[in-house]
Order: C-alpha cells, then sequence, then structure tokens
C-alpha cells in the first residue's frame, strides 16, 4: 500500500500539496453548481438549441485562451497565471450566472469562462512540474476525487431547490461558488510558489512579448507530432471532452423534461455520482493501472458505452426508472473518474518536461476547436428527440474503442509502469 492514493496524499509536499488540499473548495464552490448550468438556462427561457450554443462558444472562447495559454503560463508564472485567470475564469463568470435574466447574460459568461483555457494549463504546471512522474496518475486521482466532495452538501442544495424553486435556489448556489472560489484562489496563490520549471521559462521569456512566443508553436506540434504516445493521448481526451460535455449539458434536461424527474432530486443523482468517483478513483481504478493502459480505457469506454445506453433505453413512465438512473450512473461514474484521470495522465507522461506548458496548450487548443462545434450539435439533436445527444456519445465512445485497440496493437505503450 505504499503506492496507495491514501499514502501518496500524506506524502504530499509544496506544489502538489497546495494543489490537491485547495481542490476541495473546487467541489465545494463551482462544482456544486455547474451541473445545475443547462436547467438553470432551460428555466430562464432558453431552448435546447440555444443552451448547446452557449457550450460551443464557451468552447471556442476556451480555444482562443488555450492558444495563449502556453505564452502567458512561461511570460507570467505559473503561480500567477492560475490566481489571474481562475478571477476572470470562473469568480466573474458566476456572479454574471447569478444575475442571470435571458440568453445574453449567459453568452457574455460562457465568453468569459472560457478564459480558464489558461488555468487548465498554468495550473497543470503548478501540480505536476515539482511531482514524482511515478505519482502523476495518483495525483490526478486525488483532485478529480477532491473535486467531487460537493457531494457533502448537495442535500442543502435539494432543500433549497424544493423549498425555493430552481431558479432562486441556483442563483444563490452561483453566489456560494464566487465566494469559496475567490477563497480557493488566495489560499493556492499563498501556499503555493514558482516550478523550478517555472522559474527558467521566465528568464528564458524575459524581453519577449506573449505574441513572439506564440510563435514558436510550429516547433512544438512537430514535436507532438513525432510521438504516437502524445497525439493517442490527445485523441483519448478528446473524446472523453466530447462526451463528458454532451453529457454535462443534456443529462439534467433529458432526466427532468423526458423522464419527468422533479428538479429537486437533481442533486441526489449528483451526490451519487461524486460518491461512486470518489470510491472508483481510490479502490477500483489503481488496481487497473497494471502494464499498458489498454484494459483500463477499453474498459473506460465500454463502462461510458453502457450508461449512456441504457440511459436512452429507461422509460419515463413507472418507478423502474429510478433504479435504472442510478445504475446508468454506476457505469457513466467509473468512466467519467478512469477516462478524467487516464487523459491526463497519458499526455504528461509523454510530454517533454521543458515545454510542458506549450504542448499542453497546443493539446487543450485541438480538444476544444474539435469539441465545440458538438454544445450545438447536441443542442440541435436534443430540439428533435433529446435521446439523440446520446446516441452520438454512443458513436464516439464505440470510435474511441476502436482506436484504443488499434493503438496498443501497434504499440508496445507501457506508459502505465511508469506511473
Amino acid at each position: 500500500m505504499s503506492d496507495s492514493l491514501l499514502s501518496v496524499f500524506k506524502k504530499l509536499k509544496g506544489n502538489p500539496r497546495a494543489c490537491v488540499y485547495t481542490e476541495p473548495l473546487w467541489g465545494l464552490s463551482m462544482n456544486l453548481c455547474m451541473p445545475y448550468l443547462s436547467v438553470y438556462m432551460l428555466a430562464l427561457g432558453l431552448n435546447d438549441s440555444r443552451i448547446g450554443f452557449i457550450t460551443t462558444i464557451c468552447m471556442l472562447s476556451q480555444f482562443l485562451f488555450s492558444f495563449l495559454s502556453g505564452p502567458i503560463t512561461d511570460k507570467i508564472g505559473r503561480r500567477k497565471a492560475t490566481a489571474i485567470f481562475d478571477v476572470f475564469g470562473w469568480c466573474i463568470p458566476a456572479l454574471i450566472w447569478w444575475r442571470a435574466e435571458n440568453f445574453w447574460f449567459f453568452l457574455v459568461a460562457a465568453i468569459i469562462n472560457g478564459s480558464n483555457g489558461v488555468t487548465a494549463n498554468s495550473w497543470t504546471c503548478l501540480l505536476i512540474e515539482d511531482a514524482e512522474k511515478k505519482q502523476i496518475t495518483r495525483i490526478f486521482s486525488l483532485t478529480t476525487a477532491f473535486g467531487q466532495l460537493s457531494a457533502v452538501f448537495a442535500p442543502i442544495t435539494a432543500v433549497l431547490i424544493s423549498r425555493l424553486t430552481l431558479i432562486p435556489a441556483i442563483k444563490i448556489l452561483f453566489l456560494n461558488g464566487f465566494i469559496l472560489m475567490a477563497v480557493k484562489v488566495i489560499i493556492l496563490y499563498l501556499a503555493s510558489k514558482e516550478t523550478e520549471i517555472g522559474k527558467i521559462r521566465l528568464d528564458e521569456t524575459k524581453g519577449k512579448n506573449i505574441f513572439q512566443l506564440s510563435g514558436g508553436y510550429g516547433e512544438v506540434i512537430k514535436m507532438i507530432l513525432q510521438s504516437r504516445g502524445m497525439i493517442f493521448s490527445i485523441v483519448i481526451a478528446a473524446f472523453s471532452w466530447i462526451v463528458g460535455a454532451i453529457n454535462n449539458t443534456f443529462w439534467q434536461i433529458l432526466v427532468t423534461k423526458k423522464l419527468l424527474v422533479s428538479e429537486a432530486l437533481l442533486p441526489l443523482f449528483n451526490i451519487f455520482k461524486s460518491v461512486l468517483a470518489i470510491i472508483f478513483l481510490f479502490f477500483v481504478i489503481p488496481k487497473l493501472l497494471k502494464g499498458i493502459l489498454k484494459l483500463p480505457l477499453v474498459f473506460a469506454f465500454t463502462s461510458y458505452f453502457l450508461g449512456q445506453f441504457l440511459l436512452i433505453m429507461i422509460p419515463a413512465e413507472g418507478i423502474i426508472k429510478y433504479p435504472l438512473i442510478l445504475l446508468s450512473l454506476v457505469f457513466d461514474g467509473f468512466a467519467v473518474g478512469a477516462l478524467t484521470m487516464l487523459g491526463e495522465s497519458l499526455i504528461n507522461i509523454h510530454l517533454v518536461p521543458g515545454e510542458r506548458a506549450r504542448i499542453l496548450a497546443i493539446r487543450f487548443m485541438f480538444i476544444m476547436l474539435v469539441t465545440s462545434p458538438f454544445g450545438w450539435i447536441g443542442g440541435i439533436l436534443s430540439d428533435i428527440s433529446r435521446n439523440l445527444p446520446f446516441i452520438l456519445n454512443i458513436a464516439i465512445l464505440v470510435t474511441g474503442i476502436v482506436i484504443t485497440m488499434v493503438y496498443y496493437r501497434k504499440s508496445n505503450d507501457h506508459s502505465a509502469e511508469h506511473t
């Protein structure tokens, strides 16, 4: 058990400890309210296609910010970039969502929220660069699990919705999200320091502006294209993001509008998902990390497939729908936890440490570029039938299984042995 998650948690120090220890504040702030954003928009008069359009705009904004995220992270440092763009990417949008009244509020919030494309890069660098390579997978497992601690307060959300109705309850959650996210930003900034690689990049980028630094992406892209492992890890992450974006946007809509589940019950389902994610990450997924990562990836894609397939087959009538929804969440919960951890771990294992910021920027840019149309596509499909976004997910998951099998048939990639 020397390499168990609990053992790794106790031994954390420096920046990994600061990032992991403050992650519960993410779970208790933004992760507590973001699952209800789509039904919140629906309640304020937006239709499915407009909700999907908002999702696409947010991803396009993330794409633009991720283009600059590598140079920004190198130029001002991992620590400072994380603090600044956590405020822009989460605190300010939370205030806009809190006061939202119509489509235009959500559109502006989505554009600003896209600036978290910078922190997706800088925070990962802050978390990983001073950590031992063999602990990367387990550190990502810890951050994912702690991000799910919103389950602790989900019963309060259920009470708020049942007492106040959906809109005022979600407004309270977004105000809470702003406050706790601001606290997280302050604590993380004070508890962390610039990474060793970050210090080197700060010196190397002196006298160069952001746009000059962006000009070096050509070499980084060439570096990525020469590594089958990095290409594969980016493709896997892209599939995970596409399915996750569709599922996160339209799951609540399908459950409340097609299956006719009360909105007050949504927090209880989120409790179930969060508890599952923590259990899987601590006790199930680590047991799969033996040898190559082929089997964990195939299991994850297959589990997601089963969860999505079961979801669209659930009847709207009868009490049987409740245990079937929970069963679909069991499959989804394992898949989300596994794919999140494996996708992040794969890229961080294969990349060149000195170019981490720019490689992660290119990776995130590609993921956002590929994923962004699917929000709008999912919205259009959901307007036709609320099953169709999930049928699209099923097709993507089957493709993920095929690509994984082909990659490992032609590769002796034993990356998991280094985790």
